[in-house]
C-alpha cells in the first residue's frame, strides 16, 4: 500500500505545511542575525582601531551648566560695559531660553588670575583647580545645537537631542569591552538628582543592553537589590541563580533572543559583584591624607566621595565612569549659588587630577569636565518659572568652556577663543560632535568606523559630523 503523502497535491502540501515552512525560514533568519558572541564575550577586552592614548575615562558633568564667564573666560570689555544695554547687533540671530525684555550686559563680580607656568586664567572661585592649572587643557570655544537642558544633555552624551540613542559610555564599552569581569564596564555616580534627561544619559539606546551604564551609590546599599535578602545566604542565592539560569538557557534555546543571554550574564556578574563592590565602595580603606585631599567623608553621599570612588574604579579596570553633579542652573541668585557649587566641586576635582598623576594613572585616564552648554553674557533676574530673583544668567549654547586632563591631551594649554563680550566663538571652535570624536580617538576608536546597524542604517555617536581636535593631542 502506497503512503498517503504520495497522493497529496502540491497545493495541498503547501497549504498544510505553510506554518512549518514559515517557522523554518524565520528560524533561519533569526539564526543569521543573532550575535555570534555571548554577552560576556561581548564585554571581553577588545582591540581598538589603533593604539589608544587613554584606557579609561572619568567624565564630570555639572548638570545645569556653570557660568564660564565667572569661572574661566574673563572678559575685560564685558566688565567695562557691565549694566549697559546690549547692542542690538550682538543679539541678532540669538536664541535664549527664558530671558526677555531689555537685554543688559553682565560682567563677572569675581577676580581672575593667571596660574602655573602655563598662565591658565581662572577665577577666585576655583583656588584648588588653579593648583593643577598646568595639567589641564581648557576648551573655551565649545558650542552645541540645543538650548534647553534635557535635549542638550542628550546631545552631549548621545550625539542626538532626543532619547533612544546610545550614550558615549555605551559606545566606548561596545567598542572596547571591559577590563574587569567582576565589575561593570560602565559605572555612573550621582551627587544630587539626575538631569532633565535622567537615565537616558547612560542608556544603551538600540545597542545590546549588556553595554548599559550601572548606577553605583556612594552611601547605603552600593547597588540597589544587589545584596541578599535578610535570612538568605550566599549559598541560597547561588541555588536560585542556578535554577533561574537553567530556565533562561532553556528559553534561550527555544527563541534565541540575545537579551536572554544578556540577562544570564548580568545575573552572574551581580553575584560576583556581591564580593567585589562592597570592598570597592569602602573608602574608609583610604589613608587620612587621601581623604583630606579630596574632602571625602566615608559613609556620605557627595561629589568628593564620588571623585575618590572614580579613581578606585579606574584602578580596577572600569572603562567608563561618569559623575553627575546637580544644581548648576543659575537663572537667579548667581552671587550666592555659584560660589557654593564651585566650593562643592573645586577641591575634589583638583584632588582627582593630582591623585591620578601621583599614582601614574593620569597618562592613561582621560578626565573630562563640563556641561551641556554655558551661560549668557546678559543679566537675568528671573528663575526658570519667571519668578523675579537676584541676578543670574540664562542658557547659552553658542560659546562655553570645558576642560580635559590626562589621557593623551596636551597639558597647560587653552584652545579656542570667544569674542570680547563672550557671545560667540571667534577662534578654534569645538562642536560637541568634535569633542566626542576626539574622546573616542583618544580611546583608540575611529568615530567614523565605530558604527552599529539598526533599522537598516549604520548609526554612530557623531551622526555624520565631527572632526578630531588634533591640535590638543599630546
Amino acid at each position: 500500500m502506497k503512503p498517503d503523502f504520495l497522493h497529496v497535491s502540491r497545493r495541498h502540501f503547501f497549504t498544510q505545511s505553510g506554518l512549518t515552512l514559515g517557522s523554518a525560514a524565520l528560524g533561519s533568519l533569526l539564526a543569521r542575525d543573532l550575535p555570534a558572541q555571548s554577552p560576556m564575550e561581548k564585554l571581553a577586552a577588545a582591540a581598538p582601531h589603533f593604539a589608544p592614548k587613554a584606557k579609561q575615562v572619568i567624565y564630570l558633568h555639572m548638570i545645569g551648566a556653570p557660568s564660564q564667564l565667572d569661572l574661566f573666560d574673563y572678559k575685560p570689555v564685558l566688565q567695562k560695559h557691565d549694566g549697559q544695554k546690549c547692542p542690538e547687533e550682538l543679539l541678532k540671530g540669538k536664541r535664549f531660553a527664558f530671558i526677555g525684555g531689555e537685554m543688559t550686559l553682565a560682567g563677572s563680580t569675581y577676580q581672575f588670575k593667571k596660574h602655573g607656568q602655563s598662565g591658565q586664567e581662572m577665577s577666585e572661585l576655583l583656588p584648588h583647580l588653579a593648583t593643577v592649572a598646568d595639567e589641564i587643557c581648557v576648551l573655551k570655544g565649545m558650542h552645541t545645537n540645543e538650548i534647553n537642558h534635557a535635549p542638550a544633555q542628550m546631545f552631549l552624551h548621545t550625539g542626538f537631542g532626543q532619547g533612544g540613542r546610545p550614550s558615549l559610555g555605551s559606545w566606548v564599552t561596545y567598542g572596547l569591552g571591559s577590563g574587569n569581569r567582576d565589575m561593570p564596564a560602565y559605572v555612573v555616580l550621582l551627587s544630587g538628582p539626575p538631569g532633565g534627561a535622567g537615565t537616558a544619559l547612560w542608556s544603551t539606546g538600540f545597542l545590546p543592553s549588556v553595554y548599559q551604564g550601572v548606577q553605583f551609590r556612594s552611601s547605603g546599599e552600593p547597588v540597589l537589590f544587589l545584596n541578599n535578602p535578610k535570612g538568605h545566604s550566599a549559598q541560597d542565592r547561588r541555588q536560585v541563580l542556578d535554577a533561574v539560569r537553567a530556565l533562561n538557557e532553556r528559553q534561550l534555546g527555544l527563541v534565541g533572543d540575545p537579551e536572554i543571554a544578556t540577562r544570564i550574564s548580568q545575573y552572574e556578574m551581580a553575584y560576583r559583584m556581591q564580593a567585589s563592590v562592597p570592598e570597592l565602595m569602602d573608602i574608609s580603606q583610604e589613608n587620612a591624607a587621601t581623604l583630606d585631599m579630596y574632602g571625602a567623608k566615608p559613609g556620605q553621599q557627595s561629589f568628593a566621595n564620588n571623585c575618590l570612588l572614580a579613581r578606585r574604579l579606574v584602578e580596577r579596570g572600569v572603562r567608563m565612569v561618569q559623575l553627575y553633579d546637580s544644581d548648576w542652573d543659575h537663572h537667579g541668585g548667581l552671587d550666592k549659588r555659584l560660589p557654593a557649587k564651585a566650593k562643592d566641586v573645586d577641591q575634589a576635582m583638583a584632588a582627582l587630577v593630582r591623585d591620578l598623576k601621583q599614582r601614574g594613572l593620569l597618562d592613561e585616564t582621560l578626565v573630562v569636565w563640563g556641561s551641556e552648554f554655558g551661560r549668557t553674557p546678559l543679566r537675568q533676574g528671573a528663575d526658570g518659572e519667571g519668578k523675579q530673583t537676584a541676578a543670574g544668567r540664562d542658557h547659552h549654547k553658542d560659546a562655553y568652556t570645558m576642560w580635559l586632563a590626562g589621557g593623551g591631551v596636551k597639558a597647560g594649554v587653552t584652545y579656542g577663543r570667544t569674542d570680547e563680550m563672550g557671545f560667540n566663538v571667534v577662534e578654534n571652535g569645538v562642536h560637541v560632535h568634535d569633542l566626542n570624536a576626539t574622546l573616542l580617538h583618544l580611546m583608540g576608536l575611529d568615530h567614523e568606523r565605530l558604527t552599529f546597524r539598526y533599522q537598516g542604517r549604520d548609526f554612530r555617536l557623531t551622526d555624520v559630523h565631527g572632526e578630531v581636535v588634533r591640535p590638543i593631542l599630546a
